[in-house]
């Protein structure tokens, strides 16, 4: 499904197939998915002046937050890029700068469009991937292949040959065996010692600066004529492909639709009541940080300059200890849409185990599948375990559905353990069986502590 296909509706659609019940949220990022569709649409001036609306989702741990966001990237056929507010320290202390969160979602944009310029290039890498194993099966006379040369004429016997051997390949009855190929060895010894994403904080492309001093080694390795196959169709892409269009398009696409998922953004908020020394310094000072690239400003990356005003951000926190009027004042501008996210209690838990694509007992179920055990679980045995999940979250601190994955491993622990066994072929999983395993631990709140 492209991305001018989808409409708010059709989003909540998508979003409602793996999340159970946050309508408001779900509502809130369909909207704003779509608005970016409609204003690269708009024609003349404004268009520059229609700003993304930032959205804040609050609600406690296990509530939806990330999974809307994993469902979004999907869904968006855009840039997208989830990161974790705590990471991050004011500059000049330890930890990551906030551009590298741009650098990345900038990295992402070009090796989306880049795979995408592969794919369609991919037929005819394929064939020239062929074409150089068939060189090294069958060498041209004085190294030149009989398909390129112009003052030799081929002889009859070897074009034959080679050409019997160009059908074996297609077919891949030769695909077993074994020839030795060249191949490109590591990195610049710089590129080693600090790592790609070391360098790129230092603002260098190394690729471009030591490309000459350093240049490309090979080396000789045996393998099968699948494997060189794959190794060739990749070498042959890239000479296929175009690089500065590549990146052009990417800086397009991070500055007209690029996505960034600021999670756990409570973490870098300062209560009032706090002193205002030592930790909380540097909590104001990521916010300082953050708050250009979210306002919009020009960041370096390795790719050239890109322009965050248009990209969209939407953050999420539990705010337990505070509350998003904790944030500095410019930061809740730029986060004008605010949504609060529901609590799960035991209908929700109900769906949450059963409805998803993904959903925690079709998940068992197909893990034990592979074993050759059916999981049947009983209508009131669900019911007992969403009640469970619902009345351990109120004893103790309240994790939302992740408590229902502590339970299921809990309660499936020993079946688990055992299989396999061919005396197990079902695991039936009945009200009486949830109560005899976990009643127990649920009533004794010190052992319910450490174990669910």
């Amino acid at each position: 499904m492209k991305q001018k296909e989808l409409t708010p509706r059709e989003i909540v659609k998508e979003l409602d197939a793996y999340i159970v019940g946050q309508d408001k949220a779900k509502k809130a990022v369909a909207i704003a998915l779509r608005n970016r569709w409609r204003r690269q649409r708009v024609q003349g001036q404004i268009k520059e002046d229609i700003l993304p609306n930032n959205i804040i989702l609050i609600g406690p741990t296990g509530v939806g937050k990330t999974e809307i966001a994993r469902r979004l990237s999907n869904l968006s056929h855009a840039p997208f890029i989830k990161v974790e507010a705590s990471k991050f320290t004011e500059v000049g202390y330890v930890g990551r700068d906030v551009e590298s969160i741009i650098r990345d979602l900038m990295n992402i944009s070009v090796n989306l469009v880049k795979a995408e310029r592969i794919a369609e290039v991919n037929g005819q890498a394929i064939i020239m991937a062929n074409e150089r194993i068939l060189d090294i099966l069958l060498p041209p006379r004085g190294g030149v292949r009989s398909s390129e040369s112009s003052t030799e004429k081929p002889d009859d016997q070897l074009s034959r040959t080679r050409e019997k051997f160009r059908e074996m390949l297609d077919k891949g009855s030769l695909d077993g065996r074994v020839i030795e190929i060249a191949v490109h060895k590591g990195g610049t010894p710089m590129m080693q010692v600090f790592g790609p994403a070391g360098m790129e904080e230092m603002g260098l492309n190394l690729t471009e600066m030591l490309g000459s001093a350093f240049p490309k080694k090979k080396k000789i390795q045996k393998t099968t004529i699948e494997e060189a196959r794959k190794i060739f169709t990749n070498e042959e892409a890239e000479k296929l492909i175009d690089m500065d269009r590549i990146i052009q398009e990417a800086i397009r696409r991070v500055e007209e639709s690029g996505i960034v998922f600021l999670d756990e953004i409570d973490k870098i908020a300062s209560s009032h009541s706090d002193s205002g020394r030592g930790p909380d310094v540097s909590r104001e000072g990521v916010q300082r940080d953050i708050l250009p690239i979210v306002e919009g400003s020009n960041v370096q990356t390795k790719f050239g300059v890109v322009r965050t005003d248009h990209v969209l951000f939407i953050s999420a926190g539990a705010f337990h200890m505070t509350k998003p009027s904790d944030l500095i004042p410019e930061l809740q501008g730029r986060f004008p849409i605010r949504v609060e996210m529901e609590s799960l209690g035991k209908e929700e838990f109900i769906k949450i185990l059963q409805n998803p694509r993904n959903a925690l007992l079709k998940q068992y179920a197909a893990l034990l599948k592979t074993e050759g055990v059916k999981l049947i679980i009983e209508e009131d045995a669900i019911e007992e375990i969403a009640q469970l999940a619902a009345e351990v979250n109120e004893k103790m601190e309240n994790i939302g559905a992740r408590r229902l994955h502590t339970i299921l491993t809990t309660l499936l622990e020993d079946k688990l353990f055992k299989i396999p066994d061919k005396s197990i072929k079902e695991v039936k999983i009945s009200k009486d069986v949830v109560k005899k395993r976990l009643s127990k631990i649920i009533k004794d709140r010190d052992l319910s502590r450490y174990i669910l």
